[in-house]
């Protein structure tokens, strides 16, 4: 099938889907997809909000009759793009291809580990066993076993870790479940499946699995198509590196404690051994302070207190080993621990000992946890690698890659220096649909008083657009004050990140019409409000990343040692990705009309505020409140 034939004015789908409207661009970027499923190469692409870009890849993955994996940013669009837009297409096209969904393993039942659950009984609060129980009934009916299916449970209930696996202790084909595992059908179906639909993370643990002779998760493709690209680099650092967590040895002390009971019981050092490792990783949590921070390994490694505290757990953890290991045999669970544990101390020893130039230490806290952590300065070699394991061809689209009109900083990142590139702009009308103003007069974004300056801007911006707003902040701390300081100032609902659930936040805000609602990063990309009910977003700053991040940090330095200019190399264009996908929220329809108010003075005042400007949709601009108070006169009836 011509992709002209589908995607055209009076194509397949314009006759065939009411709410399909002709756009060239999408059927250009169907076009250049098509070519290079057919002829194989690398492709970059950007695709303006409005184009269409997830038909624009999934028709020529359809039609071509290829074998096809397509990543995306978050689980959210795996569901949208699997439960809503494949079968749209494909029951448009009335073609059998035979697509899956696959996610990681921690979004899928282990019955193994809710049966270990059940019967051990000692879950910390009473909404847990509750949870638990839940669970227990879904688990009789559940086809997939896809949690989630759960929606009365919250994504972050303590609960999930004790009913799913992870790589550390899933027994695998040892497990008494193995033939009814939801992981291993889901696999099943990706295996024999034309187009498979995964995410970034799924996509990064195997190729780290692969290097490790695990095996592949995935199977073997002739193309790999990766939306929301601009979100892989960050991504793949991450599954490039090493983790040892609290979270990973208190769950460790816990299965081994299950599995001794049900299968030996008759070494009474072990369990002594157990409960002191469970305190040590108590004792370190505590060394790290108790504020929750992300910081350089180097703020500790002077510590002699941490330094002791590792080297004891590593020793505790040999002899835990030395112990399991006198029980080999006894039952599948305890080997699989001896096998996590073994693991674990050779992470921790690797975290303490080796010193590597091209390696970023780093440790991170939770309120009760902690991470330490190794990330690759540049995963541009490495991911260079993966791809020449995985011979395909491959496509990366994004509405936000590239910066000042240009795919450099991308391509770096990635190693992409040969690819094709291709950009489209949106065929929204953003000269006539929106306008952007940014305010006079503001403060420096680092005095005391900004935030304070930021809610007196808003308020007439707020009132003059009848609520209906998104402000969105680059830290917590200036989200709260705000918060505060907004409080009795104007007369629609504030909704503030942190106080629900984020879907619920969401729903409410729809649902309200005129709400304001206050977010920080996770706000700022893959929300989607159409119509009237969001018709302002408020910037408070430019977002670049915090100076005080290690990864950041160690970036930067090695940047500079370079001889590079790590401020207009990385971190503009990467602040320049996230204002694009921030002020993306605001028009996301051809009705739509809204108002950008980005209130950082250093857009106008600094040079580097040209690659901003440039990097940003043609709307109207304006420093002048009264345009404001135009744009929404005519915008709303009287």
């Amino acid at each position: 099938m011509d992709i002209a034939e589908i995607l055209g004015p009076k194509g397949l789908l314009a006759n065939t889907l009411e709410q399909f409207s002709y756009r060239p661009q999408q059927r250009e970027m169907a076009e250049q997809v098509g070519r290079i499923l057919e002829q194989g190469g690398v492709l970059i692409t950007e695709a303006g909000t409005g184009t269409g870009k997830t038909f624009a890849y999934l028709i020529p993955a359809l039609v071509s009759g290829r074998k096809v994996i397509i990543s995306t940013g978050t689980k959210n669009l795996q569901d949208q793009l699997y439960h809503r837009d494949l079968p749209l297409i494909r029951d448009a096209l009335a073609l059998p291809t035979n697509v899956a969904l696959l996610k990681g393993r921690a979004n899928y039942l282990c019955l193994h580990r809710m049966e270990n659950t059940l019967s051990e009984g000692r879950l910390r609060s009473r909404e847990m066993v509750d949870h638990l129980m839940q669970i227990r009934r879904w688990s009789g009916k559940t086809p997939s076993g896809d949690i989630a299916e759960m929606g009365d449970i919250p994504e972050d209930a303590p609960i999930w870790p004790y009913v799913t696996s992870t790589t550390d202790n899933c027994l695998g084909q040892e497990c008494t479940s193995y033939s009814v595992c939801h992981l291993v059908e889901a696999r099943r179906r990706a295996q024999e499946a034309d187009l498979v639909v995964i995410n970034h993370h799924l996509l990064c643990a195997d190729f780290s699995l692969r290097e490790e002779g695990f095996g592949e998760l995935l199977p073997d493709t002739d193309c790999f198509i990766v939306d929301e690209a601009h979100q892989l680099p960050e991504v793949a650092s991450n599954f490039f590196g090493t983790t040892v967590s609290g979270r990973q040895l208190t769950e460790l002390v816990r299965d081994t404690e299950i599995e001794y009971r049900r299968d030996a019981g008759d070494l009474e050092e072990l369990p002594e051994q157990t409960a002191r490792i469970g305190k040590m990783v108590r004792d370190l949590r505590l060394l790290f302070g108790l504020d929750n921070r992300r910081a350089s390994w180097s703020e500790v490694a002077s510590d002699e207190r941490v330094e002791s505290a590792l080297s004891s757990l590593r020793q505790a953890l040999l002899k835990l080993e030395q112990q399991l290991h006198s029980l080999k045999g006894r039952g599948k669970g305890l080997d699989s621990c001896h096998d996590r544990c073994r693991q674990l101390g050779e992470s921790l020893a690797t975290f303490c000992d080796r010193v590597d130039d091209h390696e970023i230490r780093w440790f991170e806290t939770q309120r009760q946890s902690f991470r330490l952590n190794t990330t690759p300065l540049e995963i541009a070699g490495l991911f260079q690698q993966q791809m020449e394991c995985h011979r395909a061809c491959w496509v990366f689209t994004s509405a936000t890659l590239a910066v000042g009109g240009n795919f450099d900083h991308f391509q770096r990142q990635l190693g992409l220096s040969g690819a094709e590139t291709a950009l489209w702009d949106s065929p929204f009308d953003y000269p006539g649909q929106a306008l952007w103003f940014v305010p006079r007069g503001l403060p420096h974004p680092g005095s005391p008083d900004y935030t304070a300056a930021v809610t007196e801007i808003a308020v007439p911006v707020l009132e003059a657009s009848r609520g209906r707003a998104f402000m969105l902040f680059t830290s917590h701390r200036a989200l709260r004050e705000a918060a505060k300081l907004l409080e009795g100032r104007i007369d629609y609902p504030i909704l503030v990140q942190g106080n629900a659930p984020k879907g619920e936040l969401l729903r409410l805000f729809r649902e309200l019409g005129n709400a304001v609602l206050l977010a920080t990063a996770s706000f700022w990309e893959g929300v989607d409000v159409r119509g009237e009910a969001l018709s302002c977003v408020i910037i408070d700053k430019l977002p670049f990343a915090s100076p005080g991040d290690p990864v950041l940090q160690a970036r930067i330095e090695a940047l500079r040692k370079q001889g590079g200019n790590p401020f207009m190399e990385y971190q503009v264009p990467q602040a320049a990705i996230a204002l694009k996908q921030g002020a993306g929220r605001l028009i996301r329809d051809v009705t739509d009309r809204g108002l950008l108010v980005v209130c950082d003075p250093r857009l106008l005042k600094k040079g580097y505020g040209r690659m901003f400007l440039d990097s940003m949709p043609p709307m109207a601009r304006t420093r002048d409140m009264g345009d404001v108070e135009r744009f929404f006169s005519d915008t709303i009836p009287a």
